[in-house]
């Protein structure tokens, strides 16, 4: 490491200037400084301060600040004279349905053989439903510990074995085995099974009348403020998401400090998560029950993916998908005064390094011998919709889309010598990494905490999932900057803005590292658009087999 930062720190003036040519360190020949040089800070603070400023809302669909945002996003589009990526359209509809759900009472109350104890809504618990239902009424549930929730046959596991669930509530850890036994499962990389959005998926097919997840902030990655803002107000899903064979009556989390009350009330002991981690665990009854009754406010509306084209010179039918969402939290529980969550990082930075990229394929020597499309998706707080609805009515054929290479909150802390991929071991695009990053004299890693499970936390996973490789890439570790000082303040300027009122552009953003990772970006995406070989999976990925169906169409 310290022989790569002797290499890139050698390079970093030249590399923020833009002078690419007569550098040693890094292969100049295989650079196009027309394309570097249109990469530029200024335009890029510009747009990232303009998504994220209190003007747009917080950027929620359905809102007034989703009507601004994507008009701005087809606006800057238009200035680059990009072609509309969907016919004559710069606009993908994406038919949706909002949700707000209320719990008819604040308390939620749970009841044992010989006590009871009552919790109070967003400090200690989230509840809401998907279904398209305006009064949801669960009387005395039972709940059952299933541990994680996971039916896994190819892991050989299988929490409901022997168990109905119908009419109950499963109470349900977040994360997988792995997390906690490197020989379980895929180790410390967290697998499909680990999500929440499986856990519910997986109650619902089990027949389960509700679900209720138990809230860990090292498992899930995110202190509990994340979900709790992430479910206070409407909530969005695809209509399609919403049928009542998908989903249970109810869905939920509780904090961890309810969930010793929990088990106090029941007369277990907390033990039973350690019991759940390990093979042979069977689900444990309660003996509780609960009550949730709700009422749903239902909209049914649209919002919008905004898709612009760069035509291939060559090989136009066969496309590159860049991605970024465009959607934030909008307005939400105040805090200190202020109540817009404005996701300047998350993820106004990805907006806008979709148009610094344009700028860089605009202003090629050579332009690219296949189509760049620039997909700026909806929905994606709510649960990856935009991105979702985008494969199951794709605009370019699947087949012929060669890669999704998806920029979803850049850090604002400086360049660093290495990059993140998250995800590391699924996809080939993974060779083009090293290359472009070789090319600049930054070494590839893969993520920093492979059990937060962040391969299937953004856009490019529904590309994966039928079958298109994706690319999700941050940041590395490594900064190049040498003052202790400065880092100490930037780092401890990021502790707790993420999905909070805290997420805008300050005087502690070093925009140098996202203008060298923009550049990366590009140039991976420039390599791949001049050949005619397309990117696989690679051979233990549990998506090549869906991949190699789909290139054989």
């Amino acid at each position: 490491m310290k022989k790569t930062l002797l290499l890139t720190t050698g390079i970093v003036t030249l590399l923020a200037s833009c002078q690419f040519k007569g550098n040693d360190k890094y292969d100049a020949d295989s650079i196009d400084s027309n394309a570097f040089e249109a990469i530029e800070e200024a335009s890029l603070v510009k747009n990232i301060t303009a998504l994220s400023s209190d003007e747009f809302l917080g950027r929620k669909p359905f809102t007034k600040g989703d009507t601004l945002t994507v008009n701005y996003i087809e606006n800057e589009f238009k200035s680059l004279a990009l072609s509309p990526g969907n016919g004559d359209s710069y606009f993908q509809e994406v038919p949706m349905v909002s949700i707000k759900s209320t719990p008819n009472e604040s308390k939620l109350t749970f009841s044992g053989k010989s006590s009871t104890f009552s919790i109070n809504y967003l400090d200690d618990y989230v509840i809401g439903s998907k279904r398209l239902q305006e009064d949801i009424a669960v009387e005395d549930s039972e709940l059952v510990f299933v541990g994680f929730g996971i039916v896994a046959p190819e892991f050989e596991w299988n929490d409901y074995k022997d168990l109905d669930v119908k009419g109950k509530t499963v109470v349900a850890m977040v994360s997988d085995p792995g997390k906690y036994n490197n020989n379980l499962f895929k180790a410390d990389t967290m697998t499909y099974y680990g999500r929440w959005t499986y856990k519910f998926e997986e109650a619902a097919r089990q027949g389960a009348a509700g679900v209720i997840l138990i809230h860990d902030t090292d498992a899930a990655s995110y202190a509990w403020n994340v979900v709790r803002s992430g479910w206070t107000g409407p909530q969005l899903n695809l209509e399609s998401q919403t049928d009542q064979t998908k989903t249970t009556e109810f869905e939920g989390w509780i904090t961890a400090q309810t969930t010793d009350k929990l088990f106090a009330l029941a007369g277990k002991s907390t033990s039973l998560i350690d019991k759940a981690k390990k093979p042979g665990f069977k689900a444990i009854p309660l003996d509780v029950k609960v009550s949730v009754n709700l009422t749903n406010e239902i909209i049914k509306s649209s919002s919008n993916n905004v898709i612009a084209t760069l035509k291939g010179s060559k090989r136009p039918e066969e496309v590159i998908i860049y991605t970024a969402h465009w959607d934030h939290l909008g307005v939400g529980e105040a805090v200190d005064g202020d109540s817009i969550y404005n996701g300047a990082i998350d993820n106004a930075a990805g907006i806008s390094a979709l148009f610094e990229i344009a700028k860089a394929f605009k202003a090629a020597k050579v332009q690219p011998e296949r189509s760049i499309a620039f997909l700026a998706v909806t929905s994606e707080e709510e649960g990856l919709l935009g991105s979702s609805y985008y494969t199951e009515h794709p605009i370019y054929p699947l087949a012929k889309t060669v890669a999704n290479l998806n920029m979803d909150a850049f850090s604002p802390l400086g360049e660093t010598s290495d990059v993140s991929i998250v995800g590391i071991g699924q996809t080939e695009i993974e060779d083009y990494v090293e290359r472009s990053a070789t090319k600049l004299g930054r070494a590839v890693k893969g993520e920093s905490n492979p059990s937060s499970g962040g391969f299937f936390r953004s856009d490019h996973f529904n590309f994966v999932k039928v079958g298109v490789p994706g690319l999700f890439m941050g940041s590395g570790t490594e900064l190049l900057s040498t003052d202790t000082v400065t880092n100490k303040i930037r780092k401890e300027a990021l502790v707790g803005r993420y999905h909070s009122v805290h997420d805008e552009v300050d005087e502690n953003w070093n925009f140098a590292g996202i203008i060298a990772d923009i550049r990366l970006f590009f140039d991976i995406g420039y390599t791949m658009s001049m050949e005619k070989t397309f990117p696989n999976f690679k051979p233990k990925s549990e998506f090549k087999e869906i991949s190699d169906n789909r290139l054989s169409k």
